[in-house]
């Protein structure tokens, strides 16, 4: 059994069909790629404690696989088919024969799922058709249903991945945060935008007020603000939400930032300047932060992008964490390089140069 610890327990026969059937969907040949075997495996030893050796183990066809897991939920099940299709997002190109078995796996698993499609569009080349997948299957719902008083804003944007417009009153709302006590989330997140000149919501060059929400999560998970750091934010995010729907935020960055099958999300362009997953031991820090969202999604059960930070931000720091169920970085992630939201290695040059010079001017 994996060790209570860890964000699902299964049995070893489990686990075992769990890894083979992973392997099993996304290998280009007779072996995963090494991208594929450092993430997969770190994952499954995030979420169920165990280590598993992907290069022997034993590979169940879809029908034995959904034997296997047929007492499993059926949200678990879409879980899994999520890991499958991260398994080959990471892929560039994504072999066709790939998407065809991640699709079989994903019918035999009673699992309806756009991100599937989205994948599928990415192995045929068709990357606008598969942007237009993920933003309508991953995004609009989710904002269309974001509440004005949680937002401190009446503005409707048409989409909340562009820059927010000027709207005096939500900027006004983000300004107070200067003023609370320093331990506090609010003042924590204001010294964060301070700290690396971000614009504030609603004014000019700011993000939206929905986007903006993930900012709270930097301060709360204690992730950087480069673009290493936006990949643990996100991954934590999408997982954290219980809405299957959530796993468009992951697909979105590893797109941006990992393979470039999403070239401008609108606030987000793509970057491509350094292979993330292959450096920094990403893996392991990409896996906790799944783990993290997982146990998150269990203690608190809504989607961090929902909550009113604004109700939350005059608490302590390590309160606001306790009510929102967020766990600690596991030790292995800190080893791994998974630096926290003030630290100058979670900066982006250009975020360092203006810590440096903000300095000198102070």
């Amino acid at each position: 059994m994996a060790s209570a610890a860890t964000a699902y327990e299964f049995t070893s026969d489990e686990i075992m069909a769990i890894a083979g059937g992973l392997v099993a969907a996304v290998a280009p040949g007779d072996e995963l790629e090494p991208v594929q075997h450092s993430l997969l495996g770190e994952i499954l030893a995030a979420l169920f404690g165990v280590d598993v050796d992907l290069a022997g183990v034993d590979r169940p066809d879809p029908e034995r696989l959904a034997v296997a897991l047929e007492p499993r939920t059926h949200e678990f099940r879409h879980r899994l088919v999520h890991l499958m299709v991260l398994g080959e997002l990471i892929l560039r190109p994504i072999p066709p024969a790939v998407a065809r078995r991640v699709s079989d796996y994903a019918d035999a698993l009673d699992v309806d799922d756009k991100f599937v499609r989205v994948a599928r569009r990415y192995a045929q080349g068709a990357f606008g058709l598969a942007w237009m997948d993920l933003h309508q299957s991953g995004f609009a719902e989710h904002w269309e249903s974001a509440r004005s008083d949680q937002l401190k804003t009446d503005v409707r944007l048409p989409d909340q991945l562009s820059p927010g417009i000027e709207d005096p009153a939500l900027a006004d709302a983000w300004a107070a945060f200067e003023h609370l006590d320093g331990d506090t989330l609010g003042r924590q997140v204001w010294d964060m935008y301070h700290g690396r000149g971000f614009a504030v919501p609603g004014s000019t060059g700011g993000a939206s007020a929905y986007l903006a929400q993930h900012d709270f999560v930097h301060v709360l998970a204690d992730y950087g603000t480069n673009l290493h750091g936006e990949i643990e934010v996100f991954s934590l995010i999408g997982f954290a939400d219980p809405d299957p729907k959530g796993f468009a935020w992951l697909t979105t960055l590893i797109g941006l930032f990992e393979t470039g099958y999403v070239a401008d999300a609108g606030f987000f362009s793509g970057d491509l300047k350094e292979k993330r997953l292959d450096s920094n031991d990403m893996h392991i820090r990409l896996a906790d932060a799944l783990s993290r969202g997982a146990a998150i999604r269990r203690g608190l059960g809504t989607d961090l992008l929902d909550v009113d930070y604004h109700e939350l931000a005059d608490l302590p720091l390590d309160e606001a964490r306790r009510e929102l169920s967020f766990p600690p970085k596991s030790a292995k992630a800190v080893a791994a390089g998974s630096v926290g939201a003030f630290a100058k290695d979670g900066m982006s040059m250009i975020q360092q140069a203006y810590a440096a010079s903000l300095g000198a001017d102070e």
